[in-house]
């Protein structure tokens, strides 16, 4: 019971009380279900690639995003992770395809570029055929400072570099938002 404990604390969000309650939960639930989570879990790890193309996760490589020939094969957007290409496509506004980096530059953490996908990123647009690349990355210091690389990587390659906007949320009130939030809304206003 205890390695269990101690190895659901080690899932993101999943402290020691949570984890408790999580084996308890298990040592009480039915058999089937047990083994239905077990063979959920070690099928994740057997079965999930990176793309070939994009690096997001897939079962299969090219993944189906990369493989749609309906999708914009010439606009590139570029996230950290790949729970960020579920968000983008949640939307069902973009119809270009992805680039997975697998996180954001942190030299704190030892992350460079070398860690990332970046060179696969600027080899792929060196290719051709791209036309624009959409900079998707979080709006938080390292992903400010990925985005930033990442211009500065691809600007000899003459693609059109674009940054996904930053503002107020929808829903949101002005008197509750951080001066830098507010900035960047009165920067990247537009046209009514």
């Amino acid at each position: 019971m205890a390695n269990l404990v101690d190895a659901l604390s080690r899932l993101p969000g999943i402290g020691p009380k949570t984890a408790a309650r999580l084996a308890f939960y298990l040592l009480r639930a039915p058999e089937d279900e047990v083994a239905a989570l077990a063979t959920a879990i070690r099928e994740l790890k057997e079965r999930i690639v990176l793309c070939e193309r994009c690096f997001n996760i897939t079962e299969a490589s090219p993944c189906p995003i990369c493989a749609n020939p309906a999708r914009d094969q010439g606009l590139i957007c570029v996230v950290e992770e790949a729970s960020d290409v579920l968000a983008i496509e949640r939307t069902g506004e973009y119809k270009g395809v992805y680039h997975v980096l697998h996180g954001a530059l942190s030299p704190v953490d030892g992350i460079g570029p070398a860690q990332l996908k970046m060179a696969e990123l600027l080899a792929r647009v060196q290719l051709g055929g791209v036309r624009e690349v959409l900079v998707a990355t979080n709006p938080n210091l390292e992903g400010e400072a990925t985005a930033m690389y990442l211009a500065r990587l691809l600007a000899s390659t003459g693609v059109r570099i674009t940054r996904l906007a930053h503002g107020l949320p929808v829903g949101g009130d002005l008197e509750y938002a951080d001066e830098i939030t507010v900035s960047r809304a009165l920067a990247g206003r537009r046209e009514m």
